[in-house]
């Protein structure tokens, strides 16, 4: 196998926009005009959330790709889990459960920020 992109290609054209439609739909926005729930409010809605957790499901298996994979048991931890959280968020979605998802999303950003915090070169600051 041969990935088509680099790790930061991969970031920003797959994994960083599922993960934005998954942060999109939970919880709440608070305006001056009061609170807006970001929730999935339509079948449609909630398609794009599946959609979203199928591609970070799948995901988790891409980025233990040679090429794509970093060496450390740390690595393959972080990519099983987005591969798990993915699994959790599609059953979530097909729940239709807003609260799961809130939930979810936490889970899924804990994630993201672990494994950023120990390879995400431009985010570090030594």
């Amino acid at each position: 196998m041969e990935p088509v992109g680099d790790m930061k290609e991969t970031m920003d054209w797959v994994l960083d926009p599922a993960a934005d439609v998954i942060w999109g739909f939970a919880g709440f926005v608070t305006t001056a005009e009061g609170e807006i729930d970001l929730a999935p409010k339509d079948e449609e809605d909630w398609a794009r959330v599946k959609h979203a957790a199928w591609v970070l499901a799948e995901s988790g298996n891409l980025l233990m790709v040679p090429g794509l994979a970093e060496e450390g048991a740390d690595w393959l931890e972080y990519s099983q889990g987005l591969r798990t959280m993915g699994g959790r968020l599609i059953e979530i979605a097909e729940a239709q459960d807003p609260e799961a998802l809130f939930e979810a999303g936490g889970h899924l950003y804990n994630i993201c920020l672990a494994c950023h915090q120990a390879y995400a070169r431009e985010l570090r600051q030594d």
